[in-house]
């Protein structure tokens, strides 16, 4: 999208994005875990949320996951795992807590190679937490349904809302450009045996089409 577009979100793609970012969120009801992953992103708000979850005891071993970000590899030149330990643990999660996976590069190694570290560490993981960035909830929970289907999964992510998220990232238009890619991968990914289906309401298709029309598709699949 050119900058000129991006002066130009209109009330109405204000509301269909704050459709589709309420859809992307599970609601799950938080609870205590066998284990925590949390998904490597261009967010440090998920270490930090991550960190205020093992302080209220909801899991006492915490896999973070991801080599560098392929968006925005400057952000964390050494991975996104490393990155995301380093602040964890200065916010006060013991390092003898946290497994790093640093080499996972898409949300399906993300899961598959955090089970392995866990299953490695001699763990038995019966119920897992997924702490991601707000919007991609349901594309993690859908993604881990699919690779691991006999785990319970919980989703988490920051409490937060759009605006506030938008206020955090600095960029409007790369948010709802987020928006609309994860919506799409939710749509495709069980076609490509990535992810189980989801239910996507006509009114959040609806609300996809009409971003998709007005270029917010930076970071569809090609």
């Amino acid at each position: 999208m050119t900058e000129t577009q991006q002066c130009r979100i209109t009330d109405q793609q204000w509301a269909d994005a704050a459709l589709i970012w309420d859809y992307h969120q599970m609601k799950h009801e938080l609870r205590p875990c066998d284990a925590a992953i949390g998904l490597g992103s261009h967010d440090f708000g998920v270490p930090t949320y991550a960190a205020e979850l093992f302080h209220a005891n909801l899991f006492t071993t915490l896999v973070f996951t991801g080599g560098p970000n392929p968006t925005h590899p400057e952000r964390f030149p050494r991975g996104e795992a490393a990155h995301f330990t380093e602040r964890a643990v200065a916010l006060g999660v013991p390092a003898n807590a946290v497994l790093q996976e640093p080499t996972a590069r898409n949300t399906g190694q993300n899961i598959q190679f955090s089970r392995d570290s866990l299953a490695t560490a001699g763990l038995d993981v019966r119920s897992v937490m997924l702490i991601s960035m707000p919007y991609m909830e349901r594309r993690a929970y859908a993604t881990c349904r699919r690779l691991w289907p006999e785990v319970e999964v919980i989703c988490a992510s920051a409490p937060m809302s759009l605006d506030d998220y938008v206020q955090a990232i600095g960029d409007d238009t790369l948010v709802i450009d987020n928006l609309v890619g994860d919506l799409q991968r939710v749509i495709e990914y069980p076609r490509l045996g990535f992810a189980i289906e989801q239910d996507v309401p006509v009114r959040v298709r609806d609300a996809y089409g009409r971003l998709l029309n007005g270029g917010f598709d930076s970071r569809l699949l090609r």
